[in-house]
């Protein structure tokens, strides 16, 4: 077993001064955070011998895994890497720069651009990604096989339950709309009848 690191000694400090709190969480959380910190840093050294930081080669790789031709909208590689539009821009403005990337008008949306690798860039984002597995690989053989198979499916569980709920449609919380009322039956119009009268002159019938 690893020896204790300091996310035991903060479990540990927060069990003494809060007897009646829980903070196991961060024995879990404690170290994702670290671990993203370090893994992240790591990832940003390698990519570097390339030129590009870890989110530009967010952007190759994610157009690399698009397959040819390689083209996706800003938009949509905005949400896949859950970025706003001026992150995004800022990204492509330096990828371009450098000769990765370019953007076009969408031939099916005139106001619309599209955004393709080069020859270039799709070289760098191969080699990239190779560079960055190893990087990745080598930290988890500290794990068994079987170990590291367990902890992807462990982690998918708890990002699906740390995912935000989808939005509910719109339109199914409108409240459904009144039935017409039903037409009033038709009611003939009654005239009062005409009186007859007698004539004064009129000789009563025997």
């Amino acid at each position: 077993m690893t020896e204790r690191d300091d996310v035991d000694a903060i479990v540990e400090q927060w069990r003494r001064e809060r007897a009646g709190m829980r903070p196991e969480p961060m024995a879990v959380f404690g170290r994702i955070f670290r671990l993203a910190r370090l893994v992240g840093d790591e990832q940003e050294r390698v990519y570097a011998a390339w030129g590009i930081s870890r989110g530009e080669f967010d952007v190759l790789a994610a157009l690399r895994r698009a397959g040819a031709p390689y083209t996706l909208a800003p938009k949509a590689l905005a949400a896949g890497l859950m970025l706003t539009s001026g992150g995004m821009t800022g990204r492509l403005d330096r990828l371009e720069r450098a000769g990765l990337v370019r953007r076009a008008p969408d031939p099916a949306d005139r106001r619309g651009l599209q955004v393709t690798l080069t020859d270039t860039g799709r070289r760098v984002a191969e080699e990239a990604a190779d560079a960055g597995l190893a990087t990745q690989r080598r930290l988890l053989d500290a794990l068994p096989q079987r170990d590291q198979e367990r902890l992807a499916e462990l982690l998918r569980d708890l990002l699906a339950a740390a995912a935000p709920a989808p939005a509910p449609d719109v339109a199914s919380r409108r409240p459904a709309p009144a039935p017409a009322p039903a037409p009033a039956p038709a009611v003939a119009s009654r005239r009062p009848r005409a009186a007859r009268l007698t004539p004064p002159d009129a000789a009563p019938r025997a």
